[in-house]
């Protein structure tokens, strides 16, 4: 059985954040919140990592992380650039400046999937547990029909800011575990302490249970799904450059979502009980620090994650 790899994705600038969070240190040792999920996942039992970043911020991305994780682990780089498509099957909007969306990001790095994968965002912090039960799955896994996918849940309230509004996929799980769909929510909030979600802008806001199950984008892929997405992407540049050529995006949970009605996959929902972290607005960084800090004071981390 080939060894699962881990695929982070770093090439987002982090627009609302104003600058690049992935490489914003949380913690005096100067650790970024890549390192923290590196160290959890090589105590989990990944021995590759392929970094997806873009071209303009390879040298401060090698500089901050990439070069001091060559030292201890099989490292490789991806660079999701727009114009990394289908030759002649479009022609790319003059206007357009984001890239295309996560499962983009993935079949930039195609070359380096040679075994089943994980795939998670760089700016989160996941937790060790997390890391353990998405390596098991992924090192037991077979190839199967419909493929076998799997899933790190977390509970809603556990990834709320108190500074704004966020992103996340809320999910429909059967009592046996396994996900029936993604509803993609792109802004939940807190209003007196219970998540809310709107599609309007703000205008109007509806209740969601705060113990709902989330995606923060951790997933476990076979390589059959690698196949699905360079199958399923040029239908999406067709119909992206029609209806909506700037913003549209490819996103993994909307594949996953499309296999599940095609019943072409089963998602395993694996939900962590552990505190996520994420930096999406600078307001949000003391909080990282402290909770970073207060794992460490609890034993569950060293001062220094590297030996120097």
């Amino acid at each position: 059985m080939s060894e699962p790899i881990l695929v982070i994705m770093a090439a987002g600038m982090g627009s609302r954040y104003g600058g690049l969070k992935q490489i914003d240190p949380v913690d005096p040792q100067g650790h970024i919140i890549m390192d923290y999920s590196i160290y959890d996942a090589m105590k989990a039992g990944f021995k590759k990592f392929v970094f997806v970043i873009k071209d303009q911020i390879a040298k401060d991305f090698k500089e901050v992380i990439g070069n001091r994780i060559e030292k201890i682990a099989e490292v490789h780089y991806a660079y999701q650039e727009m114009n990394k498509i289908p030759e002649g099957l479009i022609e790319i909007p003059a206007e357009r400046v984001k890239p295309w969306g996560t499962g983009h990001a993935i079949l930039c790095c195609k070359e380096f999937l040679d075994a089943p994968f994980a795939v998670i965002n760089a700016d989160d912090f996941y937790g060790r547990d997390a890391f353990v039960k998405l390596y098991d799955f992924l090192k037991n896994t077979e190839e199967t029909d419909p493929m076998s996918i799997s899933m790190v849940g977390y509970i809603l309230e556990n990834t709320l800011t108190d500074n704004g509004h966020v992103a996340r996929g809320v999910c429909r799980v059967s009592e046996d575990g396994y996900l029936q769909k993604i509803d993609e929510r792109t802004m939940i909030q807190k209003i007196d302490g219970q998540a809310h979600f709107s599609e309007d802008g703000g205008e109007t806001f509806t209740p969601v249970s705060n113990t709902a199950t989330v995606s923060m984008n951790m997933w476990g892929f076979p390589l059959a799904y690698l196949r699905a997405l360079e199958r399923k992407f040029p239908e999406f540049l067709k119909k992206t450059v029609k209806e909506n050529p700037l913003k549209g995006e490819f996103f993994l949970p909307i594949v996953v979502d499309e296999l599940l009605q095609e019943k072409a996959a089963t998602v395993k929902v694996m939900r962590s009980e552990d505190k996520w972290f994420g930096v999406t607005y600078k307001e949000d960084k003391p909080a990282v620090e402290a909770g970073i800090q207060s794992l460490k004071d609890s034993g569950k981390y060293p001062e220094k994650l590297w030996e120097e």
